[in-house]
Protein backbone atom coordinates (compact mmCIF):
# COMPACT_ATOMS: atom_id res chain seq x y z
CA UNK A 1 0.00 0.00 0.00
CA UNK A 2 1.19 3.36 -1.22
CA UNK A 3 0.12 6.86 0.85
CA UNK A 4 0.80 10.06 -0.04
CA UNK A 5 0.41 12.91 2.55
CA UNK A 6 0.70 16.17 3.01
CA UNK A 7 0.78 18.72 6.05
CA UNK A 8 -0.74 15.26 7.66
CA UNK A 9 -3.71 14.83 5.85
CA UNK A 10 -3.30 11.93 3.31
CA UNK A 11 -3.86 12.95 -0.31
CA UNK A 12 -4.04 9.65 -2.20
CA UNK A 13 -3.24 5.79 -1.17
CA UNK A 14 -3.34 2.84 -3.03
CA UNK A 15 -2.32 -0.90 -3.60
CA UNK A 16 -1.89 -0.67 -7.64
CA UNK A 17 0.53 2.55 -8.36
CA UNK A 18 2.75 2.11 -10.97
CA UNK A 19 6.86 2.92 -10.30
CA UNK A 20 8.35 5.01 -12.66
CA UNK A 21 11.67 6.70 -12.43
CA UNK A 22 11.55 6.22 -8.42
CA UNK A 23 8.06 7.65 -8.17
CA UNK A 24 4.30 5.83 -7.34
CA UNK A 25 2.26 6.87 -10.07
CA UNK A 26 -1.02 6.61 -8.36
CA UNK A 27 -4.57 5.31 -10.01
CA UNK A 28 -6.43 8.43 -10.77
CA UNK A 29 -9.77 7.11 -8.50
CA UNK A 30 -7.52 7.01 -5.38
CA UNK A 31 -6.45 10.50 -4.86
CA UNK A 32 -8.41 13.09 -3.29
CA UNK A 33 -9.60 15.57 -5.89
CA UNK A 34 -10.42 17.32 -2.55
CA UNK A 35 -7.00 18.75 -2.00
CA UNK A 36 -5.97 19.24 -5.21
CA UNK A 37 -6.54 22.69 -7.69
CA UNK A 38 -5.41 22.62 -11.06
CA UNK A 39 -2.34 24.68 -12.08
CA UNK A 40 -1.25 26.09 -14.96
CA UNK A 41 1.88 24.35 -14.76
CA UNK A 42 3.60 22.35 -17.31
CA UNK A 43 7.10 20.26 -17.94
CA UNK A 44 7.81 18.04 -21.07
CA UNK A 45 9.70 14.63 -21.27
CA UNK A 46 11.38 13.45 -23.51
CA UNK A 47 9.42 10.21 -23.16
CA UNK A 48 6.51 10.41 -21.48
CA UNK A 49 5.55 13.85 -23.15
CA UNK A 50 3.72 16.68 -21.37
CA UNK A 51 2.65 16.56 -17.69
CA UNK A 52 -0.04 18.94 -16.24
CA UNK A 53 0.19 20.13 -12.83
CA UNK A 54 -1.94 20.31 -9.64
CA UNK A 55 -1.05 22.60 -6.73
CA UNK A 56 -1.82 20.32 -2.98
CA UNK A 57 -4.27 22.67 -1.00
CA UNK A 58 -4.59 21.40 3.04
CA UNK A 59 -6.12 23.67 5.82
CA UNK A 60 -5.35 26.55 3.30
CA UNK A 61 -1.96 25.94 2.46
CA UNK A 62 -0.75 25.62 -0.60
CA UNK A 63 1.91 23.74 -2.34
CA UNK A 64 2.64 24.75 -5.88
CA UNK A 65 3.02 22.48 -8.15
CA UNK A 66 3.15 19.54 -6.04
CA UNK A 67 1.31 17.00 -8.05
CA UNK A 68 1.52 16.26 -11.85
CA UNK A 69 -0.11 13.62 -14.57
CA UNK A 70 0.25 13.09 -18.25
CA UNK A 71 -3.25 13.41 -19.83
CA UNK A 72 -1.89 12.77 -23.27
CA UNK A 73 1.68 10.45 -22.60
CA UNK A 74 3.24 9.12 -25.56
CA UNK A 75 2.83 5.64 -25.91
CA UNK A 76 6.11 4.63 -23.77
CA UNK A 77 4.19 5.89 -21.16
CA UNK A 78 0.63 5.05 -21.67
CA UNK A 79 0.27 2.94 -18.69
CA UNK A 80 0.44 6.23 -16.14
CA UNK A 81 -2.16 8.08 -18.29
CA UNK A 82 -4.14 10.09 -15.52
CA UNK A 83 -2.36 8.79 -12.93
CA UNK A 84 -0.50 11.24 -10.31
CA UNK A 85 2.45 11.40 -8.78
CA UNK A 86 3.72 14.04 -5.98
CA UNK A 87 7.00 15.41 -4.72
CA UNK A 88 7.55 18.88 -3.16
CA UNK A 89 7.18 17.75 0.48
CA UNK A 90 4.32 15.45 -0.22
CA UNK A 91 5.64 12.21 1.55
CA UNK A 92 4.77 8.99 -0.38
CA UNK A 93 5.29 5.76 1.65
CA UNK A 94 5.29 2.49 0.61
Amino acid sequence: MATATWNGTVIAQSEDTIMVEGNHYFPPETVDRAFLLVSDQQSVCPWKGTADYYDVVVDGKVNAGAAWYYPSPKPAASDIKNYVAFWQGVRVKS
